[in-house]
């Protein structure tokens, strides 16, 4: 028995027989004359429009079971299979290396991953499988080889492999019950096809292609993010009682939708959702929340050639928040720059881009860029209830001088007689331990606060959360966190301004209990959570949730705070993690 940990990308459980899947190809290195370096490009362009024809039948046949988002996936690779620069790389590299165009496009494309997977921003880094996706679809023409086709598997399964490309998933047989790989993470966009087509999956497995073969058994937890390879009897009948219970569980958690969020002795607080594109407004809604609470905008400037123009991210502002109706939605402003920023907008190496040029930094240096993403979300604030969020601020003057433009960009829709509402809330991420500590201060100029634990977290503490030799120092109950948030919490109610958590510690059930004693009310998280933390708030009472978080906040150890609050919990209610 093998049992390995990953990250969840889609959850469920499931068991039955795997099936591995390996789509390497063999590339050929053979040296060429000057000659034919013009014959070898027209192979290549004769390879490019067939990928094309491809992708265009792929999604012509894919189109109705396929939403918006994952119709750009494939468009997305249209533009990559297409792109000039490419041609321009492989031509130039043909004309000095003289190998056949096989070998160039391989090291060309090997280049850009490089630099890719050495980007300390994991969107960047995920964006690796789809430029190996165009990559292994060009090649398959210009050798003229048939890669076995995961749309021909017709028993059930589990699918097994190193990584697995954007077109995978989307061909995939619907026999293949759920998938398990090697490499890939939360942003990528195997993670979002998944949940898309909601298939189990966990990713960045490392072994799993090393450690399954075709016929083995396989449990794929989807809720704690393991695999268990071939497991013994016991641990097969456990998981058959768990994958039970989990599905009961989740369709009693699904009961609450129609419930009011307010604890037994009448406390109300609301539970927002956190989605990365418009697409995931309808299950937002679908699993009860009440608003969204963050709308993380970077999914449009993550872009293979250009910024999307002030009409596309109107449409894709409106499309949110007339799905959302009178609720309201919260859009951040791009969190861009530094180890994020779009391909042609780079300006030199930064050492530690993760303190360096990114969010209002960046654009208060790019203000154009700034005021093209306000006015498309002024613009789209009359169809529907939008609040604007900035992000990474650090300061009073940094804030000022995102305000100033702010008003500089209303002062020319009034001119032109555009429609906006004027009375648009604005309000900022608390993120940066200097935004924690100066909060008075910044209460003064915003209408609300939306606590952003990921980063809080990170730089407080000074561990990168990416980095697995100091992962066991990221830890949300750290007594410093608690005494931060609390100090946040604080200073909203003082200067009478909302207040919410968005970070992965509100979709925290025992961080949620601390929290709601502590004097907050409003979480957003994501969708999935949404029915187990109202059923657990529902449980408790306001005023036993403040005599836990009084004595919780008077421990000193991370590990204590939540080993308390554990006990606590299963004390009061039937508390589980499934």
């Amino acid at each position: 028995m093998v049992e390995l940990k990953g990250i969840v990308a889609s959850p469920g459980i499931v068991m039955g027989k795997v099936y591995r899947f390996d789509n390497k190809i063999s590339i050929p290195n053979v040296d060429i004359s000057s000659d034919q370096v013009a014959l070898e490009m027209e192979r290549l362009g004769k390879a490019v429009d067939k990928a094309s024809r491809e992708l265009s039948e792929l999604k012509d046949h894919n189109y109705r079971k396929l939403g918006k988002e994952e119709r750009k996936v494939i468009d997305s690779h249209s533009m990559m299979i297409n792109d000039p620069e490419l041609h321009d790389s492989i031509h130039m590299q043909l004309k000095e290396k003289k190998k056949n165009v096989e070998w160039v496009l391989l090291q060309v494309i090997d280049s850009i991953s490089t630099k890719l997977k050495e980007s300390d921003d994991e969107y960047l880094r995920e964006r690796t499988s789809d430029l190996l996706d165009v990559a292994q679809r060009i090649l398959k023409n210009l050798m003229n080889e048939e890669i076995p086709s995961l749309a021909d598997i017709n028993e059930e399964v589990i699918l097994v492999a190193h990584s697995l490309l954007p077109s995978d998933v989307l061909e995939m047989s619907p026999k293949v019950m759920a998938f398990a790989t090697d490499m890939g993470g939360i942003t990528s966009h195997i993670a979002i096809l998944a949940k898309s087509f909601e298939l189990p999956a966990v990713l960045g497995l490392s072994k799993i292609s090393e450690s399954a073969v075709t016929g083995d058994f396989m449990i794929l937890d989807g809720i704690k993010g393991l695999v268990i390879i071939n497991p013994d009897n016991e641990t097969r009948n456990l998981y058959k009682e768990v994958r039970i219970q989990w599905a009961a569980r989740e369709k009693e958690l699904l009961r609450t939708l129609g419930l009011p969020n307010i604890t037994t002795d009448g406390e109300k607080f609301l539970l927002n959702a956190n989605i990365e594109v418009p697409e995931e407004a309808a299950s937002a809604l679908a699993h009860g929340a009440d608003n969204i609470g963050l709308f993380r905008s970077e999914f449009l400037f993550i872009h293979p050639k250009i910024y999307p123009s002030e009409n596309e991210q109107y449409q894709a502002y409106s499309s949110v928040l007339k799905k959302m109706k009178n609720r309201f939605v919260i859009i951040r402003t791009l969190d861009l720059g530094g180890d994020k920023i779009a391909k042609g907008a780079r300006s030199g190496f930064e050492e530690n881009p993760i303190l360096g040029w990114r969010a209002v930094r960046y654009y208060l240096s790019r203000p154009e860029i700034f005021k093209t993403q306000m006015r498309a979300l002024f613009r789209a604030s009359v169809h529907g209830n939008l609040k604007i969020m900035f992000p990474m601020i650090s300061g009073l003057a940094e804030l000022e001088n995102i305000l100033g433009l702010t008003e500089e960009v209303k002062q020319d829709l009034r001119k032109q007689k555009v429609r906006f509402d004027e009375n648009i809330p604005i309000g900022i991420m608390i993120e940066v331990p200097s935004a924690a500590i100066t909060a008075d201060d910044l209460a003064k100029k915003v209408d609300f606060f939306s606590i952003g634990t990921n980063d809080l977290i990170q730089y407080t503490i000074a561990v990168d959360r990416g980095n697995e030799r100091v992962a066991y120092l990221y830890e949300q109950f750290h007594p410093a966190i608690i005494g931060l948030i609390k100090k946040v919490i604080d200073s909203a109610k003082k200067h009478n301004i909302d207040i919410e958590m968005c970070g992965e510690m509100a979709g925290h059930p025992q961080a949620v209990c601390l929290l709601l004693g502590m004097g907050l009310r409003h979480f957003s998280m994501s969708s999935l959570r949404i029915p187990q933390v109202k059923q657990v708030l529902r449980s408790l009472s306001l005023e036993e949730l403040q005599k836990m978080a009084k004595q919780a906040l008077k421990l000193t150890r991370a590990k204590d705070v939540e080993q308390y609050i554990t006990e606590w919990m299963e004390t009061k209610i039937e508390f589980k993690t499934y």
